[in-house]
């Protein structure tokens, strides 16, 4: 079977990308492995998030008599809540495969295995193209130490299927990942200890924001070890785990129901690779700004290419990918990618950091404004909140933004939407914004320079 384009990876990247280049008028076939919609629908963002928005109702009834709500009593059915979360899932993945219904698309469900830069080859069939490319994302690291495949040890795929609420929960990993399952399980009234091997945790975050990230966590009860390196995961012989870490230059343990490793991701690359030529490291395959690999025609994106692993960057990279194979040039800005953590409270960033800025020899302007100064804020009684941001001192265009506080996710958005258009701090300034909204932080902010 002959196409314009294979694509292999039917995630974000891969079933929105076959989208974009059937409505252009390119002929497509998607081959998948697994369920439709990749990580982030199955076992990622999709889920989580819909376990943050259980934490929050939690955190809400916990907080009911500053309300005004006396009495107001709760109790965690964990298992319902997972039962909901498949059926969030299910829902999305059937709207999954109803967009790859389009009269261009073929999808094909099997494991894909690279022949040559022109045929892959699946469920016995050869599917041959003019172009490919690759979306096959990636899969949970571990950590090479004493214990971490021991049955106590879970990753980020594992803990989504669990029916019982441990009592206790040790997290190695302060990234994203580890951070929104420490919220989480820790809104539920489990036990929760961080242990991250950097000085601070999400060390590619704003340094301000990620310290009092780690103040927030602390203050609902959380244990954070931060400089602490596992040595090693053992049965302590009542049925919990032994955790051995360094901290310091002390050895020190803690004991815990499960572990979970949450040290990053590895790109999963797919079989025959090396027989086509696509260069790749441990990292991930090697691309241009085009997505192109080495070899003409074989183009590589999202997680597998490990220059973002948001799904949102693999989406954007597919389209950039697409314009690439039509000749075609697009305003698509990938060094602008906003990025969230939903944890309680949120985080968010997009552009440089202060720190980077320093580091770099860029002058800037740095100002910031405050939740307990907002009014919506106030009234919503979710006052623990920051909004940085970095500002060209020469051209005063804005640079970068970094938030802590509600609807992180959400605020940075309009920050990252001015920055796409080359705005300055001052068009912001002129920019009016509706009263009485969080939105009111951002312009806040912009009104101190």
């Amino acid at each position: 079977m002959k196409t314009d384009l294979i694509i292999i990876g039917a995630g974000p990247g891969g079933y929105e990308t076959a989208h974009y280049a059937a409505s252009r008028g390119l002929t497509v076939t998607i081959l998948e492995s697994q369920e439709l919609g990749g990580t982030c629908l199955n076992r990622g963002c999709i889920p989580t998030k819909t376990l943050c928005k259980n934490a929050d109702v939690v955190n809400q009834i916990k907080e009911a008599d500053v309300y005004g709500i006396s009495n107001a009593g709760y109790t965690v059915d964990f298992p319902k809540m997972i039962a909901r979360k498949n059926e969030v899932v299910s829902q999305l993945r059937e709207g999954v495969a109803m967009a790859l219904k389009h009269p261009g698309i073929t999808l094909v469900q099997g494991e894909a295995v690279i022949v040559s830069p022109r045929i892959v080859l699946c469920r016995g069939e050869e599917y041959e193209c003019d172009n490919m490319i690759i979306a096959t994302g990636s899969m949970p690291k571990l950590l090479p130490v004493e214990g971490a495949e021991m049955p106590f040890v879970l990753t980020s795929d594992e803990i989504l299927d669990m029916q019982e609420l441990p009592k206790s929960l040790c997290i190695i990993g302060g990234g994203v990942i580890g951070l929104e399952f420490a919220s989480i399980f820790n809104s539920f009234g489990v036990e929760v200890t961080i242990v991250e091997f950097c000085k601070e945790i999400v060390p590619n975050f704003d340094g301000d924001i990620a310290k009092r990230l780690r103040q927030a966590l602390i203050k609902k009860g959380i244990v954070v070890n931060v400089g602490a390196a596992v040595t090693s995961i053992r049965d302590s012989g009542n049925g919990m785990a032994l955790i051995s870490y360094e901290q310091k230059g002390k050895q020190l343990q803690l004991q815990s129901e499960k572990v979970l490793m949450a040290v990053g991701r590895a790109p999963c690359v797919p079989q025959g690779l090396t027989a086509a030529g696509v260069e790749f490291s441990s990292r991930g395959i090697c691309v241009d700004d085009n997505m192109k690999t080495n070899v003409p025609g074989v183009y590589a994106i999202g997680d597998v290419n490990a220059r973002c692993m948001l799904a949102h960057a693999a989406s954007f990279q597919g389209k950039r990918a697409v314009n690439a194979i039509l000749g075609e040039c697009d305003n698509i800005r990938l060094d602008i990618m906003p990025s969230a953590i939903f944890t309680s409270p949120e985080v968010s960033m997009v552009g440089i950091t202060e720190a980077y800025s320093k580091e770099n020899g860029i002058d800037v302007v740095v100002k910031k404004s405050f939740f307990r100064a907002n009014g919506k804020a106030v009234a919503m009684n979710e006052t623990d909140g920051i909004l940085k941001m970095v500002v060209s001192a020469d051209t005063r265009k804005i640079l970068g933004c970094h938030i802590l506080g509600a609807h992180a996710a959400d605020l940075i958005q309009e920050v990252a939407a001015l920055m796409n258009c080359d705005k300055t701090i001052d068009d912001l300034k002129d920019m009016v914004h509706a009263h009485p909204t969080l939105s009111e932080v951002v312009l806040s902010v912009a009104n101190q320079y």
